[in-house]
């Protein structure tokens, strides 16, 4: 379909994409320098909660966007958003990351109003979407976004009024790792199977059955607990079920066979991660002597979060612009640069008396990861479609 709008406008991964990217790249390139207390920012907000917001309200959701607004053109056959209704979305989401880092100035309730603009039209295109086209399956993702705008708004209210946003954090982290079980336990298998079939393999991954289902269902229940009562012995054993569940649902999508395709292996390495996580937030909430919670966590917010993004990105990028489903170089050092951030940065408690230069050591790998794919992708992101 052509249209007169520049092509970075012509559909949603292309922009957000791009701006998660750099987003996720300087969230942490300031958090360092304000960690130490070498950098302020005239946020109403602390500055832990300055860096939480913007990975997961900021970066996170607006790769999200770009996804969700790419795939419900190919879920309903409809045009995809473009043109001035996606650079609307793209101006309220920059004038969200610049209102809430000057919130201290410009006050914290117009920078809440301001900031939730970007959730709140991205649920009602997503909608508008997923109904005229009559693809009533698709709802129950359009509700989990819509629960993320609503975290967004109750972050305001606790990091504001309270002084520290702890519930919605986790009410973040958990309805975004559900998207993740939801969308990516179907893509992930899916995308192997068709890979195994064209190469001639037999004893393919099962289609999504009634073990997905129930998987799916543990993990629900489980995060719902933790995010209720995280410290409750009841929710660490959720969470090690939930854990154990999953993994066994990983090992019947035969990741192992993918390895000489990394842009499928890295989608596998990252789905990992989430049972590792449920493990380890489970472990560290019933030993946080042995685990600490917090770097615990980070399994999932820098190894699930970043590496699935990083493996969803470069694969919708280059499947999007017409270029070969094939990684390349420089596609397997961003992938590489992720797990090593992802596990540098569980790793740090343990450093010690080096413990701010492990972070330092998992941020700079971070930053190169998510900085690599915005000038690696840039021209695929920004640039002309191929032709023909």
């Amino acid at each position: 379909m052509r249209t007169s709008s520049p092509h970075w406008l012509s559909c949603g991964f292309r922009p957000f994409f791009f701006l998660g990217a750099l987003a996720m790249a300087t969230g942490v390139l300031l958090w360092l320098p304000m960690l130490t207390g070498h950098l302020e920012l005239p946020t109403a907000f602390a500055p832990r909660d300055w860096h939480v917001h913007t990975m997961l309200f900021g970066a996170m959701l607006a790769i999200i966007g770009g996804f969700a607004l790419t795939a419900v053109s190919n879920w309903t056959g409809r045009p995809p958003v473009q043109g001035r209704e996606l650079l609307f979305l793209v101006a309220i989401w920059c004038l969200g990351r610049v209102a809430t880092a000057t919130s201290g100035v410009i006050g914290g309730l117009p920078a809440a109003f301001v900031d939730l603009a970007f959730p709140a039209a991205l649920v009602w295109f997503f909608a508008r979407e997923v109904i005229r086209g009559g693809s009533s399956h698709n709802y129950m993702i359009v509700a989990t976004v819509a629960l993320l705008g609503l975290a967004d708004a109750a972050f305001h209210f606790e990091a504001l009024e309270l002084g520290y946003a702890f519930y919605s954090t986790h009410a973040a982290i958990a309805i975004i790792l559900m998207l993740v079980i939801l969308i990516g336990g179907r893509l992930v298998p899916n995308f192997t199977r068709n890979w195994l079939r064209n190469r001639g393999a037999e004893n393919l991954p099962p289609a999504f059955n009634r073990f997905d289902a129930i998987a799916t269902g543990v993990s629900l229940v489980a995060l719902i607990a933790w995010v209720a009562l995280p410290e409750a012995t009841f929710s660490a054993a959720l969470l090690l079920v939930a854990g154990g569940v999953n993994l066994v649902r990983v090992g019947r999508w035969q990741g192992w066979r993918t390895t000489a395709e990394p842009l499928l292996a890295v989608l596998h390495v990252g789905y990992a991660t989430v049972p590792l996580g449920f493990v380890l937030v489970g472990f560290a909430a019933l030993m946080p002597a042995v685990l600490d919670p917090v770097a615990a966590l980070h399994c999932w917010l820098v190894g699930t979060f970043g590496t699935m993004t990083l493996g969803v990105m470069t694969r919708a990028a280059r499947g999007h612009t017409g270029r070969r489903l094939v990684a390349d170089r420089r596609d397997v050092v961003i992938y590489a640069l992720a797990l090593l951030g992802a596990t540098a940065r569980i790793a740090a408690p343990f450093a010690h008396g080096n413990f701010h230069l492990a972070l330092d050591i998992a941020g700079s790998l971070w930053i190169a990861a998510f900085l690599g794919y915005a000038a690696c992708y840039a021209p695929l992101l920004l640039g002309k479609p191929l032709e023909g």
